[in-house]
């Protein structure tokens, strides 16, 4: 009796976790599909894919496009939801959702696109300042020839 009520009390908490875990994978897909992201992987592979057509030129269109169909962004989003599960408890996701349906939350998502290329312009020219100076010091301390 005693090893039967074990068992049912396994299996009762095993279940009990599973749907927990899948109500909270079913949060991650919605936070995801709030944030964007699905959009954002496939605009990052349509930006890939221009780079492999330009250095691939005479590869045909037919190739890139069949290759282009057989990728999916949700392919992605299945491989990012176990990091979100890692790093985030369901209550975290729940806050992140309300926050993302909210006004300032919408405005972040719809601003969001801009301000990485922005931000990505600055951190180009930054990038190019540092490595400058770099050199600089590495000439004036005598470690490359002048």
């Amino acid at each position: 009796m005693k090893k039967s009520l074990l068992i049912l009390s396994f299996c009762v908490l095993s279940l009990s976790a599973n749907a927990q875990s899948t109500s909270k994978s079913q949060k991650i897909n919605q936070l995801l599909e709030l944030t964007g992201s699905g959009k954002m992987a496939t605009l990052m592979m349509d930006q890939m894919m221009e780079s492999f057509k330009n250095s691939y030129s005479k590869v045909n269109e037919e190739f890139w496009e069949d290759f282009k169909n057989e990728v999916k962004a949700e392919d992605l989003e299945k491989m990012i939801i176990p990091i979100y599960d890692k790093h985030y408890t369901e209550s975290d996701i729940d806050q992140l959702i309300a926050f993302y349906n909210s006004p300032i939350g919408k405005k972040m998502i719809s601003t969001m696109p801009q301000v990485i290329q922005e931000s990505m312009v600055v951190g180009q020219a930054w990038g190019k300042q540092i490595g400058e100076k770099v050199l600089e010091q590495l000439k004036a301390k005598g470690h490359l020839e002048k």
